[in-house]
């Protein structure tokens, strides 16, 4: 019988845990099928949203290691995803922008992303979902403010 304890189901934080892994292994799936990982997905994102990086400031940006978002930025600019261009000014310089092609499959990507959110978030009404989308927002902002402690 594999039968969660009560204990547990009373952590919120557990709660969290679990539906976030579960949603995470959704979409990962999805991404997998498509030849991409979660973290190709934050990288479009990133450029989708805030435009065009310096290949160090988007590592920053989105918390990954520098020698990974070499390997990340190298595999999507191999699928015509993302462009690469040294900085003429600063030839330490790399920038990254999203290609056409790459804004295109984003835009697929995040549909996948709310289909799978929908899945996930299915037994909750509409508001229900824009009260807990409202609370975790709240949650997240705290924990990155005090990230540093």
């Amino acid at each position: 019988m594999n039968e969660t304890p009560p204990s547990l189901l009373g952590l919120t934080t557990y709660l969290m845990s679990r539906t976030g892994k579960a949603a995470r292994s959704r979409l990962a799936e999805r991404l997998a099928g498509r030849g991409l990982r979660l973290r190709h997905m934050a990288v479009l994102s990133a450029l989708v949203d805030f435009g065009p990086h310096a290949q160090r400031e988007l590592a920053d940006r989105l918390s990954i290691d520098r020698g990974d978002i070499v390997n990340l930025v190298d595999d999507l600019r191999a699928a015509g995803l993302v462009d690469r261009a040294r900085d003429t000014a600063d030839r330490r310089r790399v920038t990254v922008t999203v290609s056409e092609a790459g804004r295109t499959l984003f835009e697929s990507l995040r549909a996948d992303a709310l289909d799978v959110q929908d899945e996930i978030l299915a037994p909750l009404t509409a508001r229900e979902r824009s009260r807990l989308t409202s609370l975790l927002k709240r949650v997240h902002d705290h924990v990155r403010e005090n990230a540093g402690d």
